[in-house]
């Protein structure tokens, strides 16, 4: 919202030194985001006057049509002769009042003007445009033409009105009443402890039976509905150049006046109103929902085609306007170049609309606009007939209108909301006393009428001591224009930000003695600690994904993965279904960084994924006034998906940079199966690493992560290189490897209990032995039939060398060597008891897996 600090100080009288910095600071201290303070026309310097064409001259000899000009600018240039100006511009003719700069002037931008030589002409200063002036887009898009009235050689610096500061506030979701000049003038006048001039504060006739025919079919849609008609509007009105600049300050652009005065209206007081072209409109005005399938021309151009659910505005042919977001082209009021279709009858709506209709409507259109913007945020009901006074009274006063005696206002049956809340909530809240007196003059500074059980205080007074125990409860009645105040909370939070956030105090919280993190938080920690020890970044990407990401992973159309939660109202609609892996993410952001110039890269997260439960249900709501039950907590959780936590990895170019030190390596899939190693390690799973084949991963380098529970092996997760045609689709540089693993199924079978090292005074004995087997069998089935057969004896296995060679061992053959290491905790081994260790491990393997020795 920009507010013009000019228009702001005719509600609240500030002192003639308060600057918009100044303004600032008094606004931020009280809750308001007031972004920037913009200095309009700060380095302008004039002359700037008001002249008036006297001849145009058309210089053809060039390729762009010139114009070299005189223009009238009185005493301004000190001989009172005529200005002498080249100017390329066609939106005037010779007698038109013109804004001209002369020479020494700058312009904003820091231009400076001087006379100078073009196109064959000395031009002695510059005929302006808005562009130029810094003052917003006028819709001209060229010179700006003034009104005939506008005195020759005036300064055009205040007339226009081009010298003044705008603060831009951003206004948070709750706080709609601030999208208006109004609001903020309010909050302005509370800061500053000035009286406020309401503008809404207006002799507002009754409603009777001569007004313009209304019917509401929605009344929970449109609970209010003001109609006032203003006849004889002359076709050649304009918007004068005080309403123009200020809704230029504003953002807006000018229009025509009976719109332009709406646009003022809605930005004064923060009632969106809407302007009808009566010789356009058929019948009585209605407000309904929306036939399916029926469509609306908005006035943007655009054809919509509604949805039940929408609000319309509608006559006796149709919807003639989208309710509280946008109107129709069919009764659209004619911009003020169209003098032939000029509307010189129309009819005013002040109208107010339901907020989730309205956002929702908005959201479903993807049509974002002023008046959508206040009705989501919620806007004053009461200012309905207000606002559609004062539109009437500017029409009347700027076009020669006649307002017409009769006017509609219906509304539905409505109370006041009142919140009863003690009348020292606001001390427990804040942890300050502030006092029964303080909360009651800062709720009634805001527009509350707060009133408090008298009997009970005076009482309480008597008795030389305070109310206590619930006694002195005070009935707040919330203004029209606070919809936000729904609570006690609400009521404090306003006496606490007005008191001033400042003044609080900084007390630092006292944890009750015992607790720490969980053993679950420990465990991630811990796992997070160790992949970035092993050189992983962790990267947490948002929790959305788009299921097109599947067909790219090269998922099998009856993958489980494919089962998703989507969003009912998600934040992008391309990612409306929730993760069920951590790759998609994490495959995107390595191609972020790898293409922007990062190709060394590997990163790693722990997250939740998301899978739903095979029986649907309804989550229950939970009750607000006291903590739930377990039973009910557990019914909650019952409907929502599982929510399992994954680990995964995924890296691509330099494993290990090369250097003086030597030559570097490149990561390769034994990595990505070394990282869920690490993972497992740290969970205290014993983790079972195979050959396998899965979704997004190379069918050849690929290993299947499984774990033991229960008795049966379950797999947990996969490792290895990533498919070429994978790589392809999601745009990832070449040989990228990926690791995920079901992190909670590893906890619920790992030993969280820290193991301390064996630490043993004999020494160790090492045999070594390479084994002959098919190609097709898995080392991991080799080394667990090794290890099995050695026994107890057995401190480690290591792989340390694997060897093919057809002509030595036979087609579809190879040799796997293994380093083993035997050591006892009480004695030194002998040669026999370690070759007869290796032996009974020689035999289990060639029992199991066919192997026997090489050689």
């Amino acid at each position: 919202m920009r507010v013009p600090l000019s228009w702001l100080r005719e509600y609240v009288d500030l002192p003639a030194t308060e600057t918009g910095r100044d303004v600032q600071a008094k606004l931020v201290s009280a809750g308001l985001e007031v972004e920037t303070v913009e200095h309009l026309g700060a380095d302008l310097k004039g002359p700037l006057v008001v002249g008036k064409v006297l001849t145009i001259e058309e210089l053809t000899e060039f390729k762009k049509p010139i114009r070299f000009c005189t223009v009238d600018v009185g005493q301004a240039n000190g001989t009172g002769e005529p200005q002498e100006i080249v100017c390329g511009a066609r939106n005037f003719v010779v007698g038109d009042k013109v804004v001209v700069v002369l020479p020494g002037a700058t312009l904003p931008g820091g231009f400076s003007i001087s006379a100078r030589k073009t196109y064959g002409k000395t031009s002695h200063g510059m005929i302006c445009s808005s562009g130029e002036l810094g003052m917003g887009d006028d819709g001209t898009h060229g010179i700006i033409v003034l009104p005939p009235e506008a005195e020759v050689g005036k300064d055009a610096i205040e007339l226009l009105e081009l010298v003044d500061e705008v603060l831009d506030i951003a206004v948070t979701a709750n706080r709609g009443d601030c999208l208006s000049i109004r609001g903020v003038a309010r909050e302005t006048a509370i800061a500053y402890g000035l009286p406020l001039s309401d503008p809404a504060l207006l002799d507002v006739p009754g409603p009777n039976a001569f007004g313009y025919p209304v019917r509401i079919s929605d009344p929970l849609g449109c609970d209010r509905f003001t109609a006032r008609t203003v006849t004889g509007l002359s076709p050649e009105a304009r918007s004068p150049i005080w309403l123009q600049r200020r809704l230029q300050k504003v953002g807006m652009r000018p229009i025509s006046l009976a719109v332009d005065v709406t646009n003022y209206v809605m930005m004064e007081l923060g009632q969106p109103l809407h302007a009808y072209d009566r010789n356009l409109v058929q019948g009585t005005i209605g407000v309904r929902r929306a036939e399916p399938g029926e469509k609306l021309t908005t006035l943007d151009g655009v054809v919509r085609t509604l949805d039940a659910e929408d609000l319309v505005i509608v006559d006796d042919r149709g919807p003639i306007g989208l309710a509280g977001v946008m109107g129709g082209a069919n009764t659209e009021i004619a911009d003020h170049d169209d003098v032939e279709n000029a509307s010189a009858d129309i009819v005013i709506e002040a109208a107010h609309f339901n907020a989730v209709s309205i956002a929702r409507t908005a959201r479903r259109h993807k049509l974002s606009s002023e008046a959508s913007r206040r009705f989501e945020r919620g806007v004053d009901p009461q200012a309905a007939a207000a606002a559609a006074q004062r539109t009437v009274d500017l029409l009347v006063l700027l076009a020669g209108g006649t307002a017409e005696a009769g006017v509609t206002e219906i509304t539905a049956p409505s109370a006041p909301h009142t919140i009863s809340v003690p009348a020292d909530h606001p001390d427990k809240v804040a942890g300050v006393t502030y006092g029964r007196e303080t909360v009651v003059r800062r709720l009634q500074e805001i527009g509350c009428d707060a009133m408090g059980n008298t009997a009970a205080w005076n009482a309480s007074l008597r008795g030389g001591g305070r109310a206590t125990g619930g006694k002195d409860e005070l009935i707040v009645t919330v203004p029209s224009w606070r919809p936000d105040l729904v609570e006690a909370n609400d009521l404090a939070e306003e006496v606490i930000r007005l008191e001033g956030y400042e003044n609080l105090p900084s007390t630092l919280p006292k944890p009750p003695s015992g607790r720490g993190l969980t053993h679950r938080q420990r465990l991630h920690r811990r796992v997070g600690r160790a992949l970035a020890g092993a050189g992983y970044v962790e990267a947490p990407n948002y929790p959305f994904i788009s299921e097109q990401v599947f067909d790219q992973l090269g998922l099998a159309a009856d993958d489980p993965a494919r089962r998703v939660v989507k969003l009912t109202n998600p934040l992008n609609d391309e990612e409306p279904a929730l993760r069920t892996s951590l790759l998609p993410g994490l495959l995107a952001a390595l191609r972020r960084n790898d293409g922007r110039g990062s190709h060394d890269l590997a990163l790693f997260e722990t997250g939740l994924v998301f899978l739903p439960r095979e029986e649907r249900r309804v989550a229950v709501t939970l009750p607000v006034d006291r903590r739930p039950t377990d039973e009910e907590i557990a019914t909650l959780n019952a409907a929502l998906p599982e929510q399992p936590r994954h680990a995964a990895v995924v890296l691509a170019g330099a494993r290990e940079q090369a250097g003086w030190w030597g030559g570097g390596r490149p990561g390769d899939w034994a990595d990505a199966v070394q990282a869920a190693r690490v993972v497992a390690r740290e969970t205290g799973a014993e983790l079972v690493v195979r050959g396998g084949q899965y979704g997004p991963w190379h069918p050849g380098r690929c290993a299947e992560l499984a774990i033991v529970a229960d008795g049966a092996e379950r797999v947990v997760g996969h490792a290895g290189e990533l498919h070429p045609r994978v790589l392809k689709s999601l745009g990832l540089p070449a040989r990228t490897c990926a690791m995920e693993i079901d992190l909670d199924a590893l906890e619920r079978v790992g030993d969280g209990t820290p193991q301390a090292p064996r630490i043993s005074a004999f020494p160790v004995a090492t045999q070594d032995v390479a084994l002959v087997v098919d190609k097709f069998v898995p080392h991991s089935d080799v080394e667990a039939a090794l290890r099995d057969g050695a026994g107890e004896l057995l401190e480690a296995i290591r792989l340390f060398d694997v060897y093919e060679n057809a002509e030595q061992l036979g087609e579809g053959r190879k040799s796997l060597a293994y380093a083993l290491r035997f050591r006892a905790s009480d004695r030194t081994l002998t040669v026999d008891e370690a070759s007869a260790a290796r032996d009974a491990a020689v035999a289990l393997a060639g029992e199991r897996t066919g192997a026997v020795l090489r050689g």
